[in-house]
């Protein structure tokens, strides 16, 4: 069982997580995080000497956790199948918050990328291991001839990443599900995706 400070530390990820992803890293105050978690400063700076230290736990633990998800989501009988599992997964994960926040990741490249090297370079490497994982995948697929071949299977993953990080940040933008679900639409098409 988790200590008192442990369940402390936990909420305060917990409820930074929600405030980082609408607000971002930057606009996000210490004010904000103690009014989100309902915790006093001396509890939160106990626990992490400043916001860019929960800022940097708080993209630690989500890229577990999105690592993971990619882990269950590119299943499948088929590489095909597995791709076209990973793309509704990607869409139903935003859909369940109404398209709000968008991705972590994607929003902290946009914010960070030329401010916070430390924050960058986490993102970079969760883009590098996503994109590495899809060219796995699309690889077997173009094996199996799921997949067109006529493009090198890394610059399609480059393609799949960037076209789902697009969608996310249209449907977010609209609150709306249609500019996502056409962009992966559109994206099996251009992948001539066979599941």
């Amino acid at each position: 069982m988790a200590t008192k400070g442990e369940q402390s530390k936990e909420k305060i990820l917990t409820q930074a997580t929600r405030v980082f992803n609408r607000q971002g890293f930057r606009t996000t105050t210490i004010n904000d995080l103690l009014k989100a978690t309902g915790t006093t400063k001396g509890n939160l700076y106990f626990h992490f000497s400043g916001k860019e230290e929960v800022g940097l736990e708080v993209l630690k633990r989500e890229k577990a956790a999105f690592m993971q998800f990619l882990g269950s989501a590119l299943t499948g009988d088929t590489p095909g199948a597995a791709l076209d599992n990973f793309l509704r997964s990607a869409l139903l994960k935003h859909r369940r918050s109404d398209f709000v926040g968008g991705c972590l990741f994607g929003n902290t490249a946009l914010e960070a990328s030329d401010t916070a090297p430390a924050f960058a370079e986490l993102v970079a490497g969760v883009f590098d291991e996503w994109i590495g994982k899809i060219e796995s995948k699309i690889a077997e697929a173009q094996q199996a001839g799921q997949v067109r071949r006529d493009l090198p299977a890394r610059d399609l993953a480059e393609l799949v990443v960037a076209t789902v990080e697009g969608g996310i940040m249209q449907a977010r933008l609209q609150k709306l599900e249609g500019p996502m679900s056409r962009a992966l639409d559109t994206l099996r098409a251009l992948l001539d995706l066979k599941v």
